[in-house]
This record gives C-alpha cells, sequence and structure tokens, in this order.
C-alpha cells in the first residue's frame, strides 16, 4: 500500500470537498460536474481510509484495556481478525482506475456483412442497450441513425448519460466499456424461407464522451461539408442541404450527421461524436507509448475482434474474453446485461489486483 498515493489522494479530496462547498462552483455546471465526479470517485477511498484508521485505533485501545483486563482479549482478536479485509479493500482502491469511469458514453452500432440480418441484429442491440440504460435510470438519445428497409438500423449513434453525479464515480462507462467489438449473432433470418441458420455481425464501438477540456478541436483543422440528408426522416429532412459532414484533417476522423432539421444541430451533434473519437484515439496513442498500459482498454474500440456470440436457438449468450456463457439470451436482448457485465467487471478487478494488464483471454 502506497503511503504516499494514499496522503496525495486524501488531500485532493479535501480539496475538492472546499470547492464543492463554495456556492459560485455552481456557476458553471459543467466544472461542478466534473469536479463532482472526481470527488464521487474518492468518496469510497476516503471512506475505507478512515474505517481503516478507526479499526486500528480501536484495536490499540482494546490491547492497551487487556493488558490490564483479560477480558477485553477476545475483542481485540475480533478487531485484529477484521484488518486483513479492511486493508485489503484500501489496496484495491488505491489501484489506479479508469480514468473515464465517471464518463458518459457515446454507443456507435454499425451492421456488418448479411445485409438485412446484419442490420436487423444492430436494432437488436440498439434496443439491448436502449433497455439497459432505462434500468439503471440513465438517460438515452439517438445522435444519428440510418434505418434499414425491414425496421433494422445500418448505422446508429447512441449517447447514454446519468443523470446528476455518478455513485462512488461509476458512471456509464465503467459498465459499458467492455462491449466494443464484433458481435456475431446465430439465428434463422426473417428472409430465410427454408429455415437455417445464418451467423451475421454488428460492429459496436463504445467512446467516452468528451467534454471541451478533455481536447483540443482548432477550428481550422476541420473541413464542413454540408448535404443533402437521405433515407427515412421526414419530408423536411429531405428538401434542405442540413446533413453535415466533418473531416479532422490532421487525424483524417470522418463524421457524419442528418438526423436534426437543421444544420446547425446536425453540426452540434457531429462535434458531439467528433470529440468523443478523438478522446479514443488519445487514449489509445497514449496506451500503445506506455509499457504499462491496460491494453484492455485498446480493445473496447477495435471492431475487428470478435467479442460475444448471441446463439437464439440455444437461446445461449457467450462472452469469448472470459469464457462466459449463459441461457438467458431473452432476458439479455430484454436489456439484462448485468451477468456477463458483473463477470467482465469481476474479470478485470482481478486483472489489476494481479498486476495483469490483459483483461482479456483467446
Amino acid at each position: 500500500m502506497s503511503s504516499e498515493r494514499l496522503a496525495s489522494l486524501l488531500d485532493e479530496y479535501a480539496e475538492l470537498e472546499k470547492r464543492l462547498a463554495d456556492p459560485a462552483i455552481h456557476a458553471d455546471q459543467g466544472t461542478a460536474r466534473r469536479v463532482g465526479r472526481r470527488y464521487a470517485e474518492l468518496v469510497p477511498l476516503h471512506k475505507a481510509a478512515g474505517e481503516l484508521e478507526q479499526a486500528r485505533a480501536d484495536l490499540a485501545a482494546a490491547r492497551e484495556l487487556a493488558a490490564e483486563d483479560p477480558s477485553f482479549a477476545a475483542e481485540a482478536e475480533s478487531i485484529a481478525a477484521s484488518l486483513p479485509a479492511l486493508e485489503e479493500r484500501l489496496a484495491e482502491l488505491l489501484i489506479p482506475r479508469d480514468p473515464h469511469d465517471a464518463k458518459d458514453v457515446i454507443i456507435e452500432i454499425k451492421a456488418g456483412e448479411g445485409g438485412e440480418e446484419s442490420a436487423l441484429f444492430a436494432g437488436d442491440l440498439l434496443r439491448m442497450y436502449t433497455r439497459y440504460a432505462e434500468r439503471h435510470g440513465w438517460l438515452t438519445e439517438v445522435i444519428d441513425a440510418q434505418d434499414s428497409d425491414l425496421g433494422g438500423v445500418k448505422d446508429v449513434s447512441l449517447a447514454i448519460k446519468t443523470k446528476g453525479v455518478p455513485e462512488g464515480g461509476n458512471g456509464v462507462w465503467s459498465r459499458l466499456k467492455w462491449e466494443g467489438g464484433v458481435h456475431r449473432v446465430q439465428r434463422v433470418p426473417v428472409t430465410e424461407s427454408q429455415g437455417r441458420i445464418h451467423t451475421s455481425a454488428a460492429g459496436v464501438l463504445v467512446l467516452p464522451e468528451a467534454e471541451d477540456v478533455d481536447v483540443t478541436i482548432d477550428p481550422n483543422e476541420l473541413r464542413i461539408d454540408v448535404f443533402r440528408s437521405s433515407g427515412p426522416g421526414g419530408q423536411s429532412v429531405n428538401t434542405t442541404d442540413s446533413a453535415v459532414r466533418i473531416t479532422h484533417l490532421p487525424t483524417g476522423v470522418v463524421v457524419s450527421c442528418q438526423n436534426e432539421k437543421s444544420q446547425l444541430q446536425n453540426r452540434e451533434q457531429a462535434m458531439r461524436i467528433l470529440r468523443a473519437r478523438l478522446l479514443a484515439v488519445a487514449q489509445e496513442q497514449a496506451n500503445a507509448a506506455a509499457s504499462d498500459a491496460r491494453k484492455a482498454q485498446v480493445r473496447t474500440v477495435d471492431r475487428s475482434e470478435r467479442i460475444r456470440t448471441y446463439n437464439f436457438p440455444q437461446n445461449r449468450i457467450t462472452d469469448h474474453r472470459i469464457g462466459y456463457t449463459a441461457y438467458n439470451l431473452d432476458l439479455a436482448l430484454a436489456g439484462d446485461l448485468d451477468g456477463v457485465l458483473d463477470a467482465l467487471t469481476e474479470a478485470d478487478r482481478a486483472a489489476r489486483l494481479s498486476g495483469d494488464t490483459e483483461l482479456t483471454r483467446r
């Protein structure tokens, strides 16, 4: 246990507590939210450190009393027995956590090979994440979407955010960051006339939603094109050049948005996605440059790796990274994802405690 790191974090906690007590901070809601999130992250550490300090003080007092009165010996032994668990909890909280855990997310889902069946499956994933968010009281917003002919989605961007400050600093990212990758489905498509099982896939990209302070974008490095929207969306969407395509010239990242009726609204939504993508690029570069980087975080934004299979005939969901299998696919698609997400979170916790930077296994 690093006493220097503990002291530093407790000092930070005290400073944040002072800032939040100052009414002036709430004049800037963005700053107040960032400070509140960081404070919430440190609350469990402050509590664990206080409990351990109190237990050690109680043990010292009990042992001093036991020296004069043997009846206190049992109490001293009981307190001593509780210390290892408290020390382990504090040690776990001192392990550097994912810096994005408190953030909201933008989930991008793209249909892959498989035509309409892949688009229908992408729509299933969209509903699954939307329902999961509803179960947790989170807010959802479809930023942009391209629907398919049979009611699926070819491409969709979904923002999911918490209401207020997430408890313990555990925001949407802390739960859904594991979802990035290729999701494979095995089932009889609605377009299949002979009842044969087909395999198709959809790509999921999970991005922590960036704030202005996270990413600096030079307007001179952007190329902004406007064009006429296409596809479903109403008459007014298709009669003006309201769709926006933004290209970030230094990185080549391209974002398009056409859901909104006005060019200004589409531009604002596209900038949200661009900031999130640039933050992910910066994080991936930092991870690649650092020898002790958590490579599992790079993998969460790599669509080339199959992470999960949804087998309808067997009602089975399998996560290939940790060997997780459950036969409750119907419940998972209805938003009950906590089983697989808890397993992934526990695997990550075990890896961090052991000093292993690799969450996944192949």
